[in-house]
């Protein structure tokens, strides 16, 4: 039997939670689960079979954390752990049931939000996939980062012929911890050639329901869905629903259509499994019908071609003496701002070309598109004639973009292609040969079919490419104009695909330049232009869009139209200013920007003015439209790590004229004794520094002692504890404990001289006032909300 045979039966029954089985059977507090592989391989065993035995037909390895970052201190290799690992499971199958290789997060923010490279991300996981060769599929799961999976996955992929299933975690507001949607995390993982997607943990089966909805809506490959058993009770270190709830709850997730692997995450047991399988005895699986068109995304927002699209074409140094400059001196600010204004301006896409044979247009290629994502979240368009940049910028890519492009030469057919299928990108097709551009629209259509028929050969989806008649000079070629619009017209109607023009080439050499793109981008559109490349601050071209789209009927009620010119006020677009403001560069996250305002500041504002009017109040804005999911967690992040790169600024100019800088006040953070999660503490840490705290960072699996001792030594008054375990709670109680009945921290009535406040995904309000502290914090944004309550 293996994983393609197993997906013949009506459902696949998985296993539950690996951990909470373990703690039952004692695993020691603050223990690494996957030690147990070598130093007590009966019990982890036994777990397995106890799964089989409740009908698991999977069983997943224990080695969700067996990467070399998380046992570094353990003793172990992680070649010595998976393994073991898959040997135990191996042992406990006897054959009744394939192993999994199971693999979970690395543990650190990778970047733009944390230090950690794709690269290292890469080779964190290669090793992992190595290490387990003897597994049957692989899974990845409770995934937060699409980008961090995407390193897992082209490991996967490069090192093995394994089946991949691949799951992210959810919260209530659809999205991850770091912002994916539930549709940009279907689409990417589909366009990799993953085996099934899906959800676990997190969340119970009720309130994870809405997420696989959305899931369904996207798949096309099996959906896999492994909620937890509820939410916890801190109290009994239990769940709040139970296995038949649980399996009732699963069943009428099942009949959404296309779920096809399912299981139980944190606090389901054998009881679980056993239900679920008797719940789903005798029910058919049904596959549900995609309802969603073509679509390429970010790792934040999807962008479905339903309607015309906009590509800003900006990004490109073709014909921009200040743009060709900006690369070569490396001024990424230059390009992130010209970014910034075509998204405000109403760009839905954003094309990205740097070619200059001044520079490395790899390198460059790959750094903007770094800084492009950690600023703004609409889908890039990679535009390169050079098959390695692509490659290079598809590889880092967090989303599915569109590649520009590949045209009818064998040569770019054989080189593009494959990549294109390789990292899931649509592609945009250039109706050109080796002999050039046909002048007449039976030429480019038999062009487009050729370039369509090749790409369904290496099996990319036709709707994933883009067709571009391209758009013939009219004062050169003034007959090439219906030409073009007679093949648009064909391709869309007879082959079914998308289209994509460059509008702007076509009044080249003509006075009133702006009337003729007008007015050929409204004839397009009528013949089924879907992505019209042009710049989106020019307001009559956007303006065309606008009433095309009521026209047509896809602006249902004008509402859109009737927003955007409400009392016939024209908005005009949100151009780049001339004069940018030190509170629009940390909004937008432009570093080099906010560091030269910064200084341009000192010359004639007192330090802390600029602290208390500009950087606090613009991180403050920050902050708000995180909390309002205008932003996710790369642009939180990315202003902050800006307004660190002011802060350092007025630090030393305070220190050379010997005016050390004020503390707000100093914090202690810790995550808990028994938990080694510090993900949530760390960006907390960053937000309070750049609010001008000093926080002494005490790290993970902290002893309740330590935090006494530094309180006591530093005379530090304010303590955040941070937890993500079940299991840890108790730690996070006995520390508060150990701070309030500690003499030396106490005022002369006995209250306590210290304010704690706690965070972690476990928690709760209530539960965080029962066990004694002062305020829970949601998340980084409420804890520094705290400390100006505190500290001010």
């Amino acid at each position: 039997m293996d994983f393609k045979e197993l997906l013949k039966n009506e459902y696949i029954i998985l296993d539950g939670g690996m951990g909470t089985m373990l703690q039952k059977s004692g695993l020691k507090l603050g223990g690494i689960p996957e030690v147990l592989n070598i130093e007590n391989p009966e019990t982890v065993i036994n777990i397995h079979r106890q799964y089989i035995d409740a009908g698991s037909q999977i069983i997943s390895s224990n080695t969700f954390g067996a990467n070399a970052y998380k046992l570094k201190d353990s003793g172990y290799t992680v070649e010595e752990i998976i393994t073991a690992g898959i040997n135990n499971a191996k042992t406990a199958a006897e054959g009744k049931a394939l192993v999994a290789l199971d693999i979970g997060p690395i543990g650190q923010l990778i970047e733009p939000s944390g230090a950690l490279t794709f690269e290292e991300a890469y080779e964190y996981f290669k090793e992992e996939i190595l290490a387990g060769k003897d597994a049957d599929l692989i899974f990845f799961e409770t995934m937060t980062d699409l980008l961090e999976l995407k390193a897992g996955i082209l490991a996967a992929k490069e090192n093995s012929n394994k089946p991949i299933v691949a799951s992210m975690t959810f919260e209530e507001n659809m999205r991850t911890f770091s912002g994916v949607s539930v549709g940009s995390a279907a689409i990417t993982l589909q366009g990799l050639g993953v085996d099934a997607i899906g959800v676990n943990c997190s969340l119970g089966p009720d309130e994870l329901a809405p997420v696989v909805k959305e899931f369904v809506k996207w798949s096309k490959v099996p959906v896999f869905v492994k909620p937890n058993a509820g939410l916890p009770d801190p109290n009994s270190n239990t769940y709040n629903v139970g296995p038949v709830d649980f399996a009732e709850s699963m069943a009428q997730i099942a009949d959404y259509g296309t779920v096809k692997l399912v299981g139980g995450c944190c606090g389901t047991t054998p009881e679980y499994i056993k239900a679920l399988k008797n719940a789903l005895s005798g029910k058919k699986y049904k596959k549900a019908t995609v309802t969603t068109d073509t679509a390429i995304c970010s790792g934040t927002t999807v962008c479905e071609i339903s309607q015309p699209r906009v590509i800003g074409e900006r990004i490109n140094p073709t014909g921009k003496k200040l743009f060709k400059q900006a690369l070569i001196n490396n001024d990424i600010d230059y390009i992130l701002n010209q970014a910034i204004s075509q998204v405000n301006a109403g760009a839905d896409i954003l094309d990205v070309n740097v070619g200059l044979p001044e520079i490395d247009e790899k390198e460059m290629m790959v750094n903007v598109v770094k800084a492009l994502q950690s600023v703004v979240d609409v889908p890039l368009q990679i535009d390169s004639t050079k098959p390695d940049v692509l490659e290079a910028a598809l590889r880092i890519y967090n989303g599915k973009p569109i590649v520009n492009s590949v045209n009818g030469e064998e040569k770019s057919l054989d080189t593009v292609l494959p990549l294109v299928k390789k990292y899931g990108a649509s592609v945009i097709g250039l109706t050109l040969d080796k002999d050039g551009i046909p002048k007449t629209a039976e030429g480019r259509f038999e062009i487009a079919k050729k370039i369509v028929d090749r790409a369904k050969a290496v099996g990319i989806d036709p709707k994933d490419v883009y067709i571009d008649c391209l758009t013939l000079t009219v004062s050169a070629e003034q007959e090439g104009c219906k030409e073009t619009l007679n093949a648009l017209h064909r391709v869309k109607t007879e082959l079914g695909c998308k289209t994509c023009l460059g509008v702007s080439n076509i009044s080249f050499g003509l006075p009133n330049r702006k009337l003729v793109n007008h007015i050929f981008l409204t004839m397009a559109l009528e013949e089924g232009l879907d992505l019209p490349i042009i710049n989106p601050n020019d307001e009559e071209m956007m303006g065309a869009i606008s009433a095309y789209k009521v026209l047509a009927n896809i602006d249902k009620n004008s509402t859109a139209f009737i927003e955007k010119y409400n009392d016939a006020v024209v908005e005009k677009p949100k151009q780049i200013s001339a004069e940018i403001t030190l509170s629009y560069a940390i909004m937008n996250g432009l570093k080099s920007e906010a560091s030269a305002l910064t200084e341009k500041a000192l010359e004639k504002c007192d330090p802390m003015d600029i602290v208390n009017n500009e950087l606090i109040p613009a991180l403050d804005k920050v902050g708000a439209d995180f909390e309002s999911n205008k932003i996710f967690l790369p642009q939180l992040i990315q202003s902050a790590n800006v307004a660190q790169v002011c802060f350092e600024v007025i630090k030393k100019h305070l220190s050379n004229s010997n005016n050390a800088p004020v503390s707000k006040g100093k914090i202690i953070l810790a995550t808990v004794k028994g938990d080694i999660h510090d993900i949530g503490k760390n960006i907390v840490k960053v937000l309070l520094d750049n609010y001008g705290y000093t926080v002494v960072d005490l790290g993970r699996d902290v002893d309740p002692q330590v935090v006494v001792d530094t309180a006591i030594s530093q005379d530090i008054k304010m303590i955040g504890l941070s937890a993500l375990m079940t299991t840890t709670l108790k730690s996070m109680e006995d520390t508060i404990a150990l701070v309030r009945n500690t003499k030396e921290l106490q005022n002369s009535d006995g209250s306590s001289k210290c304010v704690i406040f706690v965070g972690g995904a476990v928690l709760t309000e209530d539960y965080a006032m029962k066990i004694g502290a002062d305020y829970y914090c949601r998340d980084a944004k409420e804890s520094v909300d705290t400390a100006k309550k505190v500290l001010g």
